[in-house]
């Protein structure tokens, strides 16, 4: 990497455009960078780091970009060329920033931009030039980081060597210094690789944990399933979960509960076969009882049902002969059944008879006289000659009904014909006043369509109306508050002035009167603390006005910061007053607030007006369609009621002559009746009466003459049976229901007297009944005891066979537990290892060194072998730096920690006992030595560009020289080095000077020769 040209605007100190040509600057390969404490150099190379990485360097990280003595039109810009990989590029940033607008007043916020350009030998055009590669600050950060091979934190370190971060380095702890270390090694994946294998660990650890309390509620299961008599397993679970045979003792324990559970499985099921033998035998005693005592119960029971039944016998012989005489009279039932049925009949239809003759009798208009006498046949003459009758009047009936209906249907068409007539009328009327109602309701509608357009643009006019009211009276308010906070934003700009201008001017006479302090130091013959000469022939003198102190300095300072901050507040504050006045000004126009509020009022009256007008106009659009729809549908119906009217007259006319016609035929059909109807229901009445007395006549001859027939089978069946007469078969009958039950009862006695005899007659019964009485209890409670004892010796078998099968199962399962642990435990001693020797806690790492500070490790050394190769020579060949990996006191960490070898002496000492001069000896070469490590460590990247910004005070002019030899030899292979510094000695030993000027107006950039200095 080398650098060609810088140009910064407004940046930093630099409050105009400065540019620095690297070409010619370093073209000796060595050149200083100088100016005044405070003037900028620093700021050069975070304009380097700028462009680079979009950031300056982490030191300086919270400083403005942005010059505050810059013109406000003058945007922030960093622009630098160099050479990356062999490729020429150009790198411009501008970073965010507030600017004025361009349009109106105020300030707005201009983004972040960035540009990479590269030097082609062709732009397309056929010349050399710039072309562009990239806009995207992310695509340019990705570029610059893959070229130069360093993230910004190593670049700073590398190629920016800080003011004191070595001199600190060189004397820090191991803690310390590691941070250093990991900043620019990027060991970062190495303490992954450490939490990485402390996860995995904890990952393990936990399922070690987890397969041991699974294993211990196996064991709790087991020996519970196994008895209270069971041994304990506490003592067969090892207490060390590295124990690779945390399961093999469990096992064996587990293995000597099922052996005891299987012999106990034995015992049981030897005494379960002898309580079954005891049972079955206990069973058949039981039965065997229980069969003899049935058998002597079913003998006594026999005995005392044949002695009941031989005193019921004579109640038998009665019922036998009772129903034997009932059997005979059967035949006779029969004919006294039909007689009584015949006889009921033949009361029924006369009574009938009777009934209907009377009724026939009070009936008015019989023909020939009373009809109650009349016999059957001459009441259905009647009937018929009646019915003949009903059927003419039925046919005046349907005539009378039709003149009924026309005398309806006349009065109906009356009245709609005068409501035609009236209809037509009123249409005709309203026809008439047609024309004037429309042309009115057209002159509103017009009236109505203008007002609406006037709505439509009085509400523009007031919405932009209103808006400008508005826009004025914020307008007015913030004029008012711009008025009264201008003056407060010039007294506070004054006073930060001031303040600045204090604070200078009290750091200018600090950095005399420290000279002046040194000059009074100064004795005769004794060295010169700033240059080391003897000799003093001019010493500084007091500046006047008296001693300025670092307190002094410090509390002008911060009043500097205090006045410069409320300064910058109230002209934010004044800056945003003035935009929002600036965008009211714009949007309210040039009347005032009182002109705009009387214009709105006026325009508001009349847009109410206009409204007014304008809302009647849906109601006349709708009054002027339904007065279209009036006028079509009245000269419809006027129409409409002419032709009807018509029609309706005609039909008059022909139902008139319909009517007289039938009215005649039905006054011959009525009679003196009131109508033709009810001269037909008197008639239908009559015939009805009529009918019923004949049809009763004829039943009551057909019931006579089956009670005669019944009578006579009676006495014929009554002969038949042996009877004398009806009457004596009638005395012995029984009703049906009586023969049997009586059948029944004789039946059951025969049946059960059979069976009686039967069982008496069993030969095993009267064995049985010859034996003593049997005692039941005694077998049943022997059964009892035998069953009882089988029940105990099942409980025991299924318990001892339950506890076998637990005792299985959970054997099964600490046995598959102990495969899945096998591998578990083996994993877990090896992470477990891994992991603590990462950490740096194993006993096997006698360094307590972790894995990352072991890799920073290598790398200091590295970095000690780099510097020493420098140090060696600044030193005259006294000291070199080496690595030491010793531990730590107490509980600190070793690795990290440098020693510096005194070839005087021999011996090896701490980095702190280091002189100022040694140190800054051992600091720079830490320095450089670190430069090439890193760089190795990116990839190789060639750094032809270096900075150093290190003090130099401290080293005497034989020191000086022997430094100044070791940067001569850092130009070689065509490197560029610069030296930051104010030591007034450098300045005749480096000719290519860069210049950096301090002024009220901003800090300036000008090449340099010795002449100058």
């Amino acid at each position: 990497m080398r650098l060609h040209r810088l140009t910064v605007t407004a940046f930093g100190p630099f409050a105009g455009s400065e540019t620095v040509d690297f070409d010619a600057l370093a073209a000796g390969g060595l050149f200083l960078l100088r100016g005044a404490t405070g003037a900028g150099k620093s700021s050069v190379l975070d304009a380097v780091c700028f462009a680079l990485y979009g950031e300056t360097p982490g030191a300086r990280r919270a400083n403005r970009l942005r010059s505050d003595h810059a013109d406000p039109k003058q945007l922030t810009e960093v622009q630098l060329e160099l050479t990356l990989g062999g490729r020429r590029l150009q790198i411009t940033r501008l970073p965010e920033q507030r600017r004025p607008k361009k349009v109106g007043a105020g300030t707005t916020v201009e983004r972040a931009q960035t540009l990479l350009r590269e030097w082609v030998a062709d732009t397309g055009e056929g010349a050399p030039g710039w072309r562009g590669l990239s806009k995207s600050h992310q695509e340019v950060g990705e570029e610059v980081l893959r070229l130069i091979g360093m993230n910004r934190e190593q670049f700073c370190q590398v190629v920016l060597l800080p003011q004191g971060d070595f001199a600190r380095f060189l004397k820090a702890d191991s803690e310390e210094r590691g941070k250093l270390l990991r900043r620019l090694f990027d060991t970062e994946r190495y303490q992954l690789v450490e939490g990485w294998l402390a996860e995995q660990r904890r990952a393990e650890e936990a399922a070690v944990q987890a397969g041991r309390r699974r294993l211990r509620d196996l064991a709790s299961k087991a020996e519970q399933a196994a008895g209270p008599g069971a041994e304990p397993a506490e003592g067969w679970i090892p207490a060390d979960e590295h124990d690779a045979g945390l399961t093999s003792g469990v096992l064996g324990w587990a293995a000597v509960l099922r052996s005891g559970a299987a012999e106990e499985l034995a015992v049981a099921d030897s005494a379960l076969t002898a309580a079954e033998a005891a049972q079955r035998t206990a069973q058949r005693h039981r039965e065997a009882a229980e069969e003899l005592a049935g058998r002597q119960h079913r003998h006594r029971e026999a005995l005392a049902r044949a002695e009941r039944l031989a005193g019921f016998e004579p109640d038998a012989a009665r019922d036998r002969q009772r129903l034997a005489a009932a059997q005979e009279a059967v035949g006779v039932e029969a004919a006294l059944r039909l007689r009584e049925s015949a006889a009921e009949a033949l009361r029924r239809a006369q009574a009938a008879e009777r009934g209907h003759r009377e009724e026939l009798a009070a009936a008015p208009g019989a023909e020939g006289g009373p009809l109650e006498a009349a016999d059957a046949a001459e009441l259905a003459g009647a009937e018929l000659r009646l019915r003949a009758e009903v059927v003419r009047l039925e046919a005046a009936r349907a005539e009378e009904r039709r003149c009924a209906e026309l005398a309806r249907e006349q009065r109906s068409l009356t009245a709609d014909r005068s409501a035609a007539e009236a209809l037509a009328e009123e249409a005709e009327d309203w026809l008439a006043e047609f024309e004037g109602e429309l042309g009115r309701l057209e002159e509103r509608h017009a009236q109505a369509r203008a007002a609406t357009t006037r709505v439509e643009q009085l509400d523009r006019q007031r919405a932009e109306l209103t808006a400008r009211l508005e826009a004025a009276r914020e307008r007015d308010g913030l004029r008012a508050e711009i008025a009264a906070a201008e003056p407060r934003v010039v007294e506070l700009r004054a006073a930060a002035l001031d303040a600045r201008e204090h604070s200078l001017d009290l750091r200018d006479r600090r950095l005399a009167g420290m000279a002046a302090e040194l000059a009074e130091q100064l004795r005769t013959g004794q060295a010169c603390r700033v240059c080391g000469s003897p000799e003093h022939p001019a010493p500084a003198e007091p500046a006047p006005g008296g001693r300025v102190g670092a307190e002094d300095e410090e509390r002008a300072r911060r009043a500097q910061t205090v006045a410069e901050q409320a300064w910058t507040e109230a002209d934010q504050a004044l800056t945003a007053l003035l935009v929002r006045e600036a965008a009211a000004a714009g949007a309210a126009g040039p009347d005032g607030a009182d002109a705009l509020a009387l214009a709105l009022a006026e325009l508001e009256r009349e847009h109410r007006v206009a409204r007014h007008t304008a809302e009647a106009l849906g109601r006349v659009e709708q009054e002027i369609a339904r007065l279209s729809q009036d006028r079509t549908r009245r000269a419809d119906e006027l129409r409409e009621a002419k032709e009807r009217t018509a029609v309706l007259t005609d039909r008059l006319q022909a139902l008139d002559t319909e009517r007289e016609a039938l009215t005649a035929r039905v006054a011959a059909a009525r009679g003196e009746a009131a109508s033709v109807a009810d001269r037909a229901a008197a008639l239908t009445r009559l015939t009805e009466r009529v009918a019923a007395a004949a049809a009763a006549a004829r039943a009551r001859a057909e019931a006579e003459a089956r009670h005669a027939e019944a009578e006579a089978e009676l006495g014929e069946a009554a002969a038949a049976a042996g009877f004398p007469d009806a009457a004596a078969a009638l005395a012995v009958l029984l009703p049906r229901a009586e023969r049997d039950r009586l059948e029944a009862r004789l039946e059951r006695h025969r049946a059960e007297t059979a069976a009686v005899r039967r069982e008496l007659e069993l030969p095993e019964l009267a064995e049985a009944a010859a034996q003593p009485p049997v005692d039941l209890p005694a077998a049943a409670a022997a059964l009892r005891a035998a069953t009882d004892r089988l029940g105990r010796a099942h409980a025991a078998r299924s318990a001892a066979r339950e506890r076998c099968e637990a005792l299985a199962a959970i054997g099964r399962q600490l046995t598959t537990l102990a495969a899945e642990l096998a591998p578990t435990l083996d994993r877990y001693g090896r992470i477990n290892r891994l992991a603590t020797l990462a950490a740096g806690t194993s006993h096997e790492n006698r360094l307590r060194m972790r894995l990352e500070s072991y890799v920073l490790a290598a790398r200091l050394e590295q970095v000690a072998a780099a510097a020493s190769d420098r140090l060696v020579r600044m030193s005259g060949g006294r000291y070199t730096l080496v690595h030491s990996d010793d531990r730590g006191a107490g509980t600190k960490r070793s690795g990290l920690a440098l020693r510096v070898v005194d070839a005087w002496t021999g011996t090896e000492r701490d980095t702190a006992t280091l002189s100022g001069g040694e140190s800054f000896f051992a600091s720079l070469s830490l320095a450089l030595g670190l430069a090439d490590v890193v760089t190795d460590e990116a990839g190789g990247m060639p750094l032809d560009t270096l900075f150093i910004d290190e003090g130099f005070g401290t080293l005497d002019e034989q020191s000086l020289e022997e430094v100044m030899d070791v940067l001569d030899g850092l130009r070689e292979r065509d490197r560029a080095v610069g030296i930051v510094s104010h030591v007034a000695d450098l300045r005749s030993r480096i000719p290519a000077q860069l210049l950096v000027r301090k002024g009220r107006r901003g800090s300036t950039l000008a090449l340099a020769g010795r002449e100058d200095a």
